[in-house]
């Protein structure tokens, strides 16, 4: 099987580049957790998993990026993609908003999950990224892979 996005683009060419796939989920909002992670580069796939007992879905998704951006040994070139509008829209419009306002919404509220906001922009820092935003559950092969993951990571820690 394939995925619905091309990994073979001219980006892959190039040794340094990878292509990252990401997920979290939680039973129950909080509630146990999980995430999971594919990493592609040069034809070869890893993944990456783990969970948290006591955890809420945006967690487990920004934990899902912070713990593949910190994998990687060396700068690279990342296509990543995310099914979490929270985390592609948290790092590409807000993000810089918030360290602007000393770490308030525009609403003047303190950002949530603001310590793994924080994480999220020193792991980015020594990367290229192009994010990349998919429709969760709908047949994307490697969404559905880090989907399995994360659910699997979530049930093993109820």
């Amino acid at each position: 099987m394939s995925s619905q996005f091309p990994v073979n683009n001219i980006d892959s060419l190039h040794k340094n580049h990878i292509t990252i796939y990401t997920d979290g989920a939680c039973k129950g909002n909080p509630g146990a957790g999980g995430w999971g992670v594919v990493m592609i580069w040069q034809g070869r796939e890893k993944t990456l998993s783990g969970g948290t007992a006591d955890t809420t879905n945006n967690r487990m998704e920004l934990t899902a990026v912070i713990t593949a951006l910190n994998h990687l040994k060396r700068p690279m070139v990342i296509t990543l993609y995310t099914d979490s509008v929270y985390v592609k829209d948290g790092i590409t419009k807000w993000l810089a908003g918030w360290k602007n306002n000393n770490w308030r919404t525009a609403n003047k509220k303190t950002v949530k999950n603001q310590d793994l906001w924080q994480e999220l922009d020193k792991a980015v820092q020594r990367h290229q990224i192009k994010w990349y935003w998919v429709k969760g559950h709908s047949n994307n092969y490697y969404n559905d892979i880090v989907d399995k993951l994360a659910c699997k990571e979530a049930n093993n820690v109820i």
